[in-house]
């Protein structure tokens, strides 16, 4: 399930990717799959273990083109351990909701970008997530949960103050936002309950089979109550008497 749309943030084989905070790795699988240079950083070790062996997997099973490359590394965002304008391209997906010092990820990305590379940041949105907020105290009161919730334009002054320019947005998963409120309504660690039950099973359907039904339901709802809001930017260029 990809909350980047990659139609908006396009990929050309060879591209230097990093997906920082990867989590399960699902957009580095997807930048692998495209042919790009990916690097997943993450500072869980036990779900860098895990893309490490996903990475293997799926190059014995060759489903990364030839050329492609793939990573899984632990490491810190506040202190990448990369060199100025390593990245073609940087993903961000469901990360700064955690850090208190969203600024300092901000900054140190722009770091690692190339001047001319593109950015894609996704975060909960401010509607859905102020329900989940409200329903239950349990969803975020937790360690390493989230502490903050964005307003998009927020989100799009904080990238402008770091220097990036974005270039477009949208929102992604308004099949999701219902389920999430039915779990923080009936327990968060409750998968037992008999909404909570169904309603997965309507996902796991959607995401396996994505029939017509649920795609055309899910482009209703997003503008509406999609789960994430996603926003593109790009590194300004330097000029070009700085470029000598």
């Amino acid at each position: 399930m990809l909350t980047v749309d990659f139609s908006r943030f396009p990929l050309a084989p060879g591209d230097r990717v990093l997906d920082l905070g990867c989590g399960g790795g699902r957009h580095a699988f997807e930048c692998y799959r495209r042919g790009a240079n990916v690097i997943a950083l993450d500072r869980n070790a036990e779900e860098i273990a895990e893309v490490r062996r996903w990475f293997a997997a799926m190059e014995q099973a060759g489903e990364a083109p030839a050329g492609a490359s793939a990573t899984a590394m632990e490491g810190d965002a506040l202190a990448l351990p990369f060199a100025d304008d390593s990245f073609d391209k940087i993903i961000i997906s469901e990360v700064m909701e955690h850090i208190p010092d969203d600024k300092g990820v901000l900054t140190e990305m722009v770091r690692v970008l190339r001047p001319g590379g593109l950015i894609a940041v996704t975060v909960p949105r401010w509607l859905p997530e102020k329900i989940c907020w409200a329903l239950s105290d349990e969803y975020h009161e937790v360690e390493g949960g989230h502490i903050r919730i964005y307003r998009g334009t927020e989100l799009l002054e904080r990238m402008r103050g770091a220097g990036l320019r974005p270039y477009g947005t949208h929102h992604a998963h308004g099949l999701h936002a219902p389920y999430w409120w039915l779990k923080c309504a009936f327990g968060v660690d409750n998968d037992q309950a008999l909404p909570v039950k169904l309603y997965h099973k309507l996902l796991v359907w959607d995401i396996v089979k994505r029939p017509l039904a649920t795609r055309l339901a899910e482009s209703a709802l997003d503008p509406l109550i999609g789960k994430s809001f996603v926003a593109y930017a790009a590194k300004p260029q330097l000029p070009r008497e700085s470029r000598a």
